[in-house]
């Protein structure tokens, strides 16, 4: 990736509602150059979608949750399939609180779901609807709850340190 690219990606993970023209003069470039080089982020797979990150507390949702799985076995291609279309009519339903689900590996567990709540009835009620997942030989499930509406916050979601993170790190290579 190209320095003025990333630096663009940069910037736009700190607020991607800026003008081209606003990118260029934060990167120290022109207007067109700005518009080339989102264009081969795009077309590169680089930028998958341009979001907002919400306050859901203001949108009513009181709970995060960061739901751990351990399944006992592999998943073959059957499993695997079965678990995408339980997923895929359930999001087809209607609004769904998953935000992430993925498998992965750490703390002795291999899959993780990250989902968000209006309360703690509907934390349960998903934890509850997660169980028709048993065919994938589910050992142990885990799950750490955030209060979105407690007062104290440490460093909400947000991709404005991450973007800066990326800029440090590719620096840092460079000197290396």
């Amino acid at each position: 990736m190209k320095k003025i690219e990333l630096k663009l990606l940069s910037e736009l993970m700190k607020n991607a509602r800026r003008s081209d023209r606003d990118l260029a003069k934060a990167i120290g470039t022109s207007q067109p150059t700005v518009t080339r080089a989102r264009n081969r982020l795009e077309k590169g797979g680089y930028i998958r979608e341009y979001t907002v990150i919400p306050d859901f507390r203001k949108l009513g949702f009181e709970i995060l949750a960061v739901t751990f799985f351990k399944y006992e076995k592999r998943f073959d291609a059957e499993k695997i399939t079965k678990a995408k279309k339980i997923l895929s009519e359930s999001f087809k339903k209607g609004p769904f609180e998953i935000i992430m689900a993925e498998r992965g590996m750490g703390c002795g567990y291999n899959a993780i779901m990250i989902s968000i709540h209006r309360d703690y009835k509907s934390f349960v009620e998903l934890t509850n609807w997660a169980q028709q997942f048993q065919f994938l030989e589910l050992e142990n499930i885990d799950s750490f709850l955030i209060d979105l509406a407690g007062e104290v916050r440490y460093q909400p979601l947000t991709f404005s340190s991450l973007a800066k993170h990326l800029l440090t790190q590719k620096n840092k290579e460079k000197k290396e």
